[in-house]
């Protein structure tokens, strides 16, 4: 009964779209009635493979089978089963899909381990391909979130049978077993994969595409481990042509998405192409947001007269978002960011709170020592599985900002609702990219052929623009500073006055060894004085200076705080209604 449910509900947001399949049209990914498709997605990464870094437990457990044998070891097979069903439980529901489309995403990618649908090899009697219904009921019901909200689902094959690449974490590649590469039957079984997913979804248009196989990375025949001097990748290209023929036979309807070796950016030996109705996928991390960086997959498209999509990206500033989206955009290429959910993150749409008690579990896990008690091991997963839950999500607006509204203009707004007379903390400054809401001089982080890598906001707290925040322990108000000030740099800020008033300025900052100043502007040239702020010894030695004669209109106001010379930190602004009037 629960089957014919799912498919009448499925069968009812089939008949409700009347705009068919995606599908190439030359060098475009178009719906059915041809219209150009601009994908704005997400990968939903996490909820069916788990990686290390997004869980706190690399370096030491990066691979999804290491943390479940860690979790494992202090909760045991039972506990375990209750942590990960809440886990999955509360990774993606209805109404994580429904945020993510009133924020602007039209398509969501769903990153899937194959052991949700099928058993290992290892698992199987007499080579025999058998099937888990576990992994097909989810993608089931997020299919349905997205029918429900016009978004596309792309299917994104993530761990593939024994692990595609010696980047273990990425598919939870477990060494001491053979690889997709050194196993016939591990492919055998991705191919089967295939076949049944193409079948049960051949029908439903809100399947966007199917991406068959994530990030290979193994060498072949080059001397790189990760195939990134690959010139043949033969059994790459050899496999995407078989999966591709056992879709065909079931499935006609659906674009199919491809990846090249080395993280996907390799195409050596993939050309030509199979199918008249493909597209070239391509991921980009850390490297420059000019046309240059994408040229080489300009030069595809091109070439073979077929469509390309940046299908994985993310993990880097504000800025750097709002360049590389500007840029796809602007060459009519889609994308799907990465990740969703993530703990402790500031470069995610969502940020998951870590508690206490994990750190405990991380510390032993790492370094070992007393080991914690079942039951306290226990409540620590299941309350940071309840932590997944949208509700118990801190939403980032500043990066949801960067990736719609900043790509379309420079227009800044508002943090936060700042009204004075009171406090307006200094990190509720404007959203915008930087020398529009904020000026500061690392805003972006480029890792490019050195491999050096320098964060750009030296706190990682908080916010994911240039501006360096930390945790500030400062009484008074949202227990978070601006730090590592320099010279010139500054923040802007939108204030609603009660009522036009000439106001006094208490500045909250700290300073252990140098003299700050600053000086504020208030719009239309007018600027104040600049006011020292001596050095006060420690950094977390709070000291207060009043700046007079801040002259305000009624209603929205533009403040920069400029920084003439840096060194201090600076906790907040409190504006309070002064008698005289402002100081030239």
């Amino acid at each position: 009964m629960k089957k014919i449910f799912i498919a009448l509900q499925l069968l009812l947001s089939i008949t409700s779209f009347a705009q068919g399949f995606l599908h190439r049209d030359g060098q475009n990914i178009v719906d059915g009635n041809g219209k150009n498709v601009l994908l704005r997605g997400l990968g939903v990464g996490g909820w069916m493979v788990q990686e290390g870094y997004m869980l706190q437990t690399q370096p030491f457990a990066s691979p999804q089978y290491v943390i479940k044998q860690k979790i494992q070891n202090v909760i045991g097979e039972q506990g375990t089963k209750e942590f990960y069903a809440a886990y999955k439980a509360n990774g993606i529901t209805k109404r994580d899909v429904d945020s993510l489309a009133a924020w602007g995403f039209n398509s969501i990618r769903l990153p899937m381990h194959y052991n949700l649908y099928t058993p290992s090899i290892q698992e199987e009697k007499n080579g025999e391909i058998t099937w888990i219904e576990e992994g097909f009921t989810m993608t089931d019901n997020l299919l349905k979130w997205c029918a429900e909200n016009k978004m596309y689902l792309i299917l994104d094959l993530h761990a593939a049978p024994g692990g595609q690449g010696n980047d273990a974490a990425i598919s939870d590649y477990d060494t001491t077993k053979p690889s997709l590469w050194e196993s016939e039957a591990n492919r055998a079984k991705m191919i089967a994969l295939w076949k049944k997913l193409a079948s049960r979804y051949r029908d439903n248009p809100w399947i966007g595409a199917y991406d068959i196989i994530n990030e290979p990375n193994w060498n072949f025949t080059g001397t790189n481990k990760n195939g990134c001097d690959e010139n043949s990748n033969g059994p790459l290209r050899e496999l995407m042509v078989a999966v591709t023929k056992a879709i065909r036979e079931v499935d006609t309807n659906h674009l199919i998405f491809i990846e090249g070796n080395c993280w996907g950016n390799n195409y050596n030996g993939i050309f030509p192409l199979w199918d008249e109705n493909m597209a070239l996928s391509f991921h980009k991390y850390w490297n420059y947001n000019t046309t240059a960086s994408i040229q080489k997959m300009l030069d595809y498209r091109k070439q073979y007269n077929v469509p390309i999509w940046l299908g994985e990206s993310g993990e880097n500033s504000n800025v750097w978002f709002k360049d590389a989206l500007s840029l796809v955009e602007g060459n009519n290429i889609g994308w799907a960011f990465w990740p969703m959910k993530k703990i402790e993150n500031i470069a995610g749409v969502t940020s998951v709170t870590k508690i206490p008690e994990y750190d405990v579990l991380l510390k032993y896990w790492k370094d070992g020592g007393q080991k914690p008690s079942q039951d306290f091991a226990k409540k620590a997963l299941l309350k940071m599985a309840d932590n997944y839950k949208m509700e118990n999500l801190t939403v980032k607006p500043d990066v949801i900002d960067a990736m719609f509204r900043q790509v379309q203009t420079n227009d800044t707004k508002p943090y936060k609702k700042n009204t004075v007379p009171g406090k307006i903390a200094a990190t509720h400054y404007d959203l915008g990219t930087n020398e529009h809401a904020y000026l500061d001089k690392d805003f972006v982080n480029y890792r490019v052929e050195t491999g050096k890598f320098e964060d750009c906001n030296k706190g990682n707290t908080m916010r994911n623009d240039g501006v360096d925040i930390l945790p500030c322990k400062d009484a008074g108000l949202n227990g978070y500073q601006v730090s590592f000030i320099e010279d010139g740099e500054w923040l802007q800020f939108t204030v609603d006055a009660a009522k036009q008033n000439t106001y006094n300025v208490a500045i909250r900052y700290s300073g252990e060894k140098s003299e700050g100043k600053l000086h504020l502007e208030t719009g239309n040239g007018v600027q104040t004085e600049s006011i020292a702020l001596p050095a006060t010894g420690k950094n977390d030695n709070w000291k207060t200076v009043i700046l007079s004669g801040i002259e305000l209109k009624k209603g929205s106001n533009k403040i920069k705080v400029i920084f003439d010379k840096g060194g201090f930190n600076l906790n907040y602004l409190d504006f309070k209604e002064g008698k005289n009037k402002s100081k030239k």
